[in-house]
């Protein structure tokens, strides 16, 4: 297997550290990926999105959502059943299942329902205002310069009085 080095990413940028982890950690883990549930990523607005699920036979009281440090996390518990049952055919998995999506910063999840099988989970991003973008004014050095000779000169004047 071959392995990069993600040094230069951590070397040459500042506040990334969480995003190479995750990078690191995608290019790591096994080759085995889990495919159920299978679920959606929508892109809603400019902020907003949705994740949706396929719990197809999951009751409300057998599912969980939680979120912690950046990562929501989804799982199903199916209650065992008491009466057993004879299937021709079981294509609907009756399953334990456990999802995990990384959120990016300032994402929030603002809420969750389940309906006709789907568990859509709605997030949004909201970057605090310190956060934002804003604009430094640039001082013209020959004014500045030039300010703080004349400065020079009244104090050298100051001090000969």
């Amino acid at each position: 297997m071959n392995t990069i080095d993600l040094t230069p990413l951590y070397r040459n940028s500042v506040g990334f550290d969480r995003l190479a982890s995750l990078i690191d950690n995608a290019l790591t883990s096994d080759t085995k990926t889990n495919t159920y549930p299978p679920y959606n990523i929508e892109v809603l607005g400019e902020n907003s999105y949705t994740i949706s699920l396929a719990v197809v036979g999951f009751s409300q009281d057998e599912l969980d959502i939680q979120v912690e440090k950046g990562v929501l996390s989804v799982s199903g518990h199916k209650e065992k059943v008491k009466k057993e049952r004879k299937y021709l055919h079981q294509g609907i998995p009756n399953q334990t299942f456990e999802r995990k999506f990384n959120l990016a910063d300032y994402v929030e999840v603002t809420g969750a329902d389940l309906s006709n099988g789907l568990l859509n989970i709605y997030l949004v991003k909201e970057v605090p205002e310190r956060m934002k973008p804003k604009k430094i004014s640039i001082n013209q050095v020959d004014k500045a310069l030039g300010h703080r000779k004349e400065e020079k000169v009244i104090n050298n004047k100051d001090e000969a009085a």
